[in-house]
């Protein structure tokens, strides 16, 4: 935990920022609630999950605290929502429209506001959702009329490159489209989050101005699917 806090805070110096604007989120997919635990009793304040079921059980085992947040930063199921919404502080993956308007839906029911930061496919890829960069300042202008709900900034993932470096010019179009957004005339749109890196890229990303870096192995090694893990 502390290695990984000193990268960094040595990216965020070498970009002339303050390392305590970069929020760590520790990726917990597959780690066991124990593991997780330990983790929160030497400093993590941010639990990310990609999975409600999983989430649920570690939420479960955590209990009430309120040193830790919850954050959601796994492909969004529509129907999997009503999990979601109200129980996570922050959902990092929200890459369409028809994602937002049920967040929206799901929030006013249970009279709460979900914060939420929208994922923008930087790389074109055709496996990957997200809003498309040209799409994005309308789409954004739509979100803004949802009055349950708040969007935080932005998220993105990156096509995969063994050298980080080559990761750069992805973050930078997305700190981009933060600055493009921020100067847009809305009410409940901000732009103070940038949710980008991981294990392999987080320094590059926070050198470029990332707030939020989502990083598991480089914490908890590699892990491995469960056999009884949500299908």
């Amino acid at each position: 935990m502390q290695a990984t806090r000193d990268r960094i805070r040595r990216a965020a110096e070498r970009a002339g920022r303050d390392p305590s604007d970069v929020r760590l989120v520790a990726a917990t997919k597959y780690v066991e609630a124990s593991r997780v635990l330990d983790a929160i009793r030497v400093g993590l304040t941010i639990c990310g999950e990609n999975r409600w079921q999983e989430a649920q059980a570690k939420m479960q085992a955590v209990g009430e605290r309120g040193d830790v947040e919850w954050h959601f930063i796994g492909r969004l199921q529509r129907r999997k929502l009503k999990w979601l919404v109200g129980r996570f502080t922050l959902i990092h993956s929200v890459e369409s429209l028809e994602q937002a308007e049920e967040i929206q839906r799901r929030a006013h029911e249970r009279h709460t506001s979900q914060a939420i930061l929208l994922e923008v496919n930087v790389g074109g890829e055709e496996s990957k959702g997200g809003f498309s960069p040209d799409a994005l300042p309308s789409a954004v202008s739509q979100i803004d009329t949802f009055p349950s709900v708040c969007v935080q900034g932005l998220m993105t993932v990156p096509p995969w490159n063994p050298a980080p470096e080559l990761m750069r010019p992805y973050f930078q179009r997305l700190k981009q489209m933060a600055e493009l957004i921020s100067r847009l005339p809305l009410q409940r749109v901000h732009m103070h989050e940038l949710s980008m890196g991981m294990s392999n890229d987080f320094e590059i990303a926070v050198e470029e101005g990332a707030t939020l870096v989502r990083v598991g192995t480089a914490l908890f090694g590699p892990r491995r699917e469960p056999v009884t893990a949500e299908s």
